[in-house]
């Protein structure tokens, strides 16, 4: 059950394959001054999850539209497990993007880096740019449009759960997916994390 579960705020993969892979790293990062990201503050009730969940005060999103990286993929509205992680999409539905809400926090779309069929939905994610647009197609017919402000990784075992998942000044958007290196235990070491700012 461990491979459908978001650990410590990202997407793991069914197994390694035979080969090791070249490790997964973001093409740009954030530009210069920008303020590094606080870890997560101890007690937190399970890594990469916030403490509460509210009803979104917006249309869910049903679609996300990435031109730079040729995604076009269906949203489908996820919430935690059991032992509190967040849901994933089923990894026979590679090309499914979850969508998490907590209470005034961002919108977070999650989605697959790969699995052992291939390239999934987010595996262009780490070569995304600031600037790149993003479009969120809503329930009720409109559509948000962000653009990336900056792609930051994170080791798993240091997620910053409050700067993704925390109360947010306006409609934020992240997209998370898998990096670094693929393990043995079929897990990637890393998170990879796009910043997005709503157009007006």
């Amino acid at each position: 059950m461990a491979v459908g579960l978001l650990l410590a705020g990202g997407v793991t993969v069914a197994a390694s394959r035979g080969s090791a892979p070249a490790p997964v790293r973001v093409v740009a990062a954030a530009p210069a001054g920008v303020p590094s990201p606080v870890a997560p503050s101890p007690g937190s009730p399970a890594p990469g999850v916030p403490s509460s969940v509210a009803a979104p005060v917006f249309s869910p999103p049903v679609r996300v539209v990435v031109p730079r990286i040729g995604v076009d993929a269906p949203v489908l509205g996820v919430g935690l497990n059991p032992d509190g992680t967040v849901e994933v999409p089923p990894l026979d539905r590679p090309g499914q993007v979850g969508w998490f809400r907590a209470g005034d926090g961002p919108t977070v779309l999650l989605g697959h880096y790969d699995t052992r069929r291939g390239p999934a939905v987010f595996h262009g994610v780490p070569g995304l740019r600031p600037g790149d647009r993003i479009e969120v197609r809503q329930q009720d017919g409109g559509t948000r449009a962000y653009l990336v402000r900056e792609l930051h990784q994170y080791a798993k075992d240091a997620f910053p759960t409050e700067l993704v998942y925390g109360a947010a000044a306006g409609p934020q958007l992240r997209l998370v997916t898998c990096g670094g290196t693929l393990g043995g235990d079929g897990h990637y070491s890393d998170n990879i994390v796009v910043f997005a700012d709503p157009l007006p």
